[in-house]
């Protein structure tokens, strides 16, 4: 999903860059008063684009108002759609494991995004993990989020994470290497009182 939102983005981006400097071109390039061809929508330097005759010319008719309000709606469903896949991160679906007999197998992303989060979340100091794969599924990457306890030694977490929960995700999922981005935070706890 992501690859192909980063292509539809691309895509748009690039036509959009496009027709603006077009556009823009041309409007300069009229306004200076440079020859234009015939065919174009305005003539010259005090030529309107869109004249009092033009912009009144389909208002009477019945198909124009609900023509241009389906347009406009889809324009709205189709930024909106492009905003939220902006917004949302790509998780990854499956993971391939390398099943030794030439043809490899599926191993599902939640379930070792779940074993993974769990194991971590084991570890001493670590009140709560969360684990997010991304990347392709012939090389994923984790996104792990741990909250620490107050008595935690960030270093000997991210020792443990390494050496065991990162370790075993790797040997079972059959990987040569995954890349993982730690995050670490403080649980909140009030302070102690000392007497």
């Amino acid at each position: 999903m992501s690859a192909m939102l980063r292509t539809v983005n691309r895509v748009l981006l690039a036509l959009a860059g496009l027709i603006l400097v077009a556009v823009g071109g041309t409007v300069l390039a009229t306004g200076l008063g440079a020859a234009v061809p015939s065919w174009f929508p305005w003539n010259g330097k005090s030529d309107v684009l869109l004249s009092d005759a033009d912009r009144g010319r389909w208002r009477d008719e019945s198909w124009w108002w609900p023509t241009v309000i389906a347009i406009l709606a889809v324009l709205v469903v189709l930024a909106l759609w492009w905003l939220l896949a902006q917004l949302r991160r790509a998780r990854l679906a499956t993971v391939l494991v390398d099943s030794g007999d030439g043809e490899g197998a599926l191993l599902r992303g939640r379930a070792l995004e779940g074993v993974l989060a769990a194991e971590a979340g084991n570890l001493d100091g670590v009140a709560r993990a969360q684990v997010a794969l991304t990347g392709r599924r012939t090389a994923p990457q984790a996104r792990i989020r741990m909250r620490l306890e107050s008595h935690a030694v960030p270093a000997e977490a991210l020792r443990g994470l390494s050496d065991e929960a990162m370790a075993h995700a790797r040997a079972s999922a059959g990987l040569d290497e995954l890349p993982a981005e730690v995050l670490l935070k403080a649980v909140k706890h009030r302070a102690e009182r000392v007497t």
